[in-house]
Formats: structure tokens, C-alpha cells, sequence
């Protein structure tokens, strides 16, 4: 019997080194373990934006006194008094970029916001 006792002690020592052992786990599986990123908070932009339909998002008082870089999307539309002809409105690498298109007589205008302030003006 002692033989026995014997052959059960070292099973008993090699499976409680093989649970206490360290943690030799490979990179992928150590970082799969980890809890996922909270996700990236929505972006929040001063004042109101507009809508795909050309609507401003909420009533608010006019800010901006001329056509210039740096108003904000809605500015536009109460500045230029009528509605636009498009908008396209997406998300880019710097955020929020809207592209509002005014088609003129004669001319387009196309005005590019980014992060809800205008960033460029192209005329054609």
C-alpha cells in the first residue's frame, strides 16, 4: 500500500504545481481576457446643426453677422434666407463634416463645415 500512497503524493504535487503555476498564457489571449473599450462618447457640437433635410436641429438666436470660416451650419441658412438646395451631412476623420450646396443662377455654391463650422467656400 505504501507504494501506492507514494505514486499519489507525486500526482498530488505535479497537478497542484500544474494550477499554481504562472500564467504563461499567450499576448492574444491575455488581451482577448480584457474588458472591451467603453465605446467613444458621441461628439456634442455648440449650438444647433442641420438635419440631411436642411432643417436646423433646434431653434437659436443668430450668432453670425456675415458669410465667413468659423459660423456655425444653421448661421448659414438664416443668413442666406432660404433653404438650401442639399445637404449632406457624414462623419470623416476630423468628425461631423456637412456639405450644403446653394444653386444660384448662374453659379453653385457649396459650403464645407466641419465639426458644425464652416471650413471652406467653393463657387463655381
Amino acid at each position: 500500500m505504501r507504494p501506492v500512497r507514494s505514486v499519489l503524493a507525486v500526482l498530488l504535487a505535479v497537478a497542484v504545481t500544474g494550477c499554481v503555476g504562472s500564467d504563461r498564457r499567450p499576448a492574444e489571449a491575455v488581451e482577448a481576457a480584457a474588458p472591451p473599450a467603453p465605446a467613444p462618447a458621441a461628439a456634442v457640437f455648440p449650438g444647433p446643426v442641420l438635419r440631411p433635410d436642411g432643417s436646423c436641429s433646434e431653434a437659436g438666436p443668430v450668432v453670425a453677422t456675415a458669410i465667413e470660416p468659423g459660423i456655425g451650419e444653421c448661421d448659414l441658412v438664416r443668413l442666406k434666407g432660404r433653404p438650401p438646395t442639399d445637404v449632406l451631412v457624414g462623419a470623416g476623420r476630423a468628425g461631423r463634416e456637412v456639405q450644403v450646396l446653394y444653386a444660384e443662377p448662374g453659379a453653385k455654391e457649396l459650403y464645407f463645415f466641419v465639426n458644425a463650422r464652416l471650413d471652406r467656400i467653393v463657387k463655381s
